[in-house]
């Protein structure tokens, strides 16, 4: 793990994909991005992290019967006290909150309406890695309880646009002002609600076209945000969802 500067309160920190398959998934996004895989061995169980541009973003691990998907971890003040108001605004803990002594003490929260998501506090001082993981977007039956409930457990406020023919568009914001994610109502009803990363490719049209040759299955293909970028939304070969993103 890196060391740095004191990470910001409510700021992505860590992404983990869990997976049916942790060998597909490895092979799939390093060739697509370039990605190098560094083993850490925390104790019986090797945890292998996802490393690029000399530092570590991420890691993946194997899903526990589920489905595939990505997990951000957000820096918390303090993890109990994010489960214990979570809780009370009507969300779930999976499983039980844990640690490690060189890493932290985290908690996998699953909000209201379905989506999963992380409070870790780490035990080391940590800028957020950035290059790769770019932006986190939660789509979600509803909006404004999302908004009261990510407000009330990890401190943003929001702030919505509107994109026209695309809907309102929220900004989730930290404490110091700056944004934190996204917020977007589902276009589809059904399933549970859910958080996105979007993964940094110096072109989007190229790596969309790779990730379908490795077995990837396109959602929305690629587009552009005016002022923002160009991005699409695709399904790895083991089922997680997640996003191509250029920015403009």
């Amino acid at each position: 793990m890196s060391t740095g500067v004191q990470t910001q309160v409510g700021q992505f920190i860590w992404h983990d994909l869990l997976t049916t398959d942790v060998e597909r998934a490895q092979s799939f996004y390093t060739e697509l991005l370039g990605w190098e895989v560094e083993t850490w061995k925390p104790g019986e169980v090797d945890y292998p992290m996802i490393k690029a541009n000399g530092a570590q973003h991420g890691g993946f691990g194997p899903v526990e019967g589920g489905a595939s998907h990505w997990i951000g971890h957000l820096f918390a003040e303090d993890v109990d006290e994010a489960v214990a108001t979570a809780q009370r605004e009507g969300g779930t803990i999976r499983g039980e909150p844990g640690g490690h002594p060189e890493v932290g003490r985290w908690a996998t929260i699953v909000d209201p309406q379905g989506a999963e998501i992380s409070a870790f506090r780490p035990n080391y001082d940590s800028p957020a890695p950035a290059g790769v993981f770019l932006w986190d977007e939660l789509l979600t039956d509803d909006v404004a309880k999302a908004k009261g409930f990510y407000g009330s457990v990890f401190g943003w406020t929001t702030e919505d646009m509107d994109m026209g023919e695309m809907g309102t568009y929220t900004l989730f914001k930290r404490a110091d002002g700056e944004n934190a994610a996204g917020l977007m109502q589902k276009r589809e009803s059904g399933g549970p609600a859910a958080w996105i990363p979007y993964l940094g490719a110096d072109d989007v049209d190229a790596a969309v076209a790779k990730a379908r040759e490795l077995g990837a299955q396109t959602f929305f293909e690629p587009m552009d945000v005016e002022t923002v970028g160009r991005f699409a939304v695709l399904a790895d070969p083991t089922g997680a969802t997640f996003g191509l993103y250029k920015q403009a």
